[in-house]
C-alpha cells in the first residue's frame, strides 16, 4: 500500500467532475486501498478519488463510532430530507472549519468494490459525509455551501501535549 499525496486548495482538480467508473480491475483495486491508507493516515472519515488525484467517481467512508469501511463507487444522492446546520472541515481545506447547512437525511446508491450494488439509508454524520463526498467527485467543495465568511473559521492545532488532554 501506498500513501498518496491529498491535493489541496487552489488544486483544479478539486473542482473537475470525476468520471464514472466502467470496470473495476487490479489498478482500481490498488486505488481503493491506497485511498483506505492516505484517509486512515490524515485522519480523515472519508476521501474522495479526485483528492488524491485521481478523476474517477470513488469515495471511501469511515464513521469513527461504526467498525465499518463503505467503498463507494459511482456513487448517487437519490433523495434528501430535513436540514440541520452542521460543522464539517475537509483534508483539501486543512486548517479552517465552516458551519454550512446539510440534509437530515439521505439515500443513496453505488457499487461497492466487488461490483454489487448497494443502497444506503443514512442519518447523521453517515449523511453528512455521503453529501460531502458525493460533491468532491462532482467538484464541490463545503465552502460552496456557506452562506458568508463568517461561517468559514481558521482552527488552531493543538500541541502534543494539550492534545494529550482530548483523548
Amino acid at each position: 500500500m501506498a500513501l498518496l499525496t491529498i491535493r489541496t486548495l487552489p488544486d483544479p482538480i478539486l473542482r473537475q467532475k470525476a468520471k464514472k467508473v466502467t470496470k473495476v480491475d487490479d489498478s482500481t483495486q490498488k486505488l481503493i486501498d491506497d485511498m483506505i491508507d492516505t484517509m486512515h493516515a490524515a485522519n480523515g472519515v472519508g476521501i474522495a478519488a479526485n483528492q488524491v488525484g485521481v478523476l474517477l467517481r470513488i469515495v471511501i467512508i469511515e464513521i469513527p463510532e461504526e467498525d465499518q469501511i463503505r467503498v463507494l463507487i459511482n456513487p448517487e444522492i437519490i433523495k434528501r430530507e430535513g436540514e440541520r446546520i452542521v460543522e464539517e472541515g475537509c483534508l483539501s481545506i486543512p486548517g479552517y472549519r465552516g458551519e454550512l447547512v446539510r440534509s437530515m437525511k439521505v439515500r443513496a446508491r453505488a457499487t461497492d468494490r466487488h461490483g454489487k450494488q448497494v443502497r444506503i439509508k443514512a442519518e447523521g454524520l453517515l449523511a453528512q459525509a455521503l453529501e460531502h463526498e458525493t460533491d468532491h467527485i462532482n467538484g464541490i467543495l463545503y465552502i460552496d455551501h456557506l452562506e458568508n465568511s463568517g461561517q468559514l473559521w481558521k482552527i488552531e492545532y493543538q500541541t502534543s501535549e494539550t492534545s494529550q488532554d482530548a483523548k
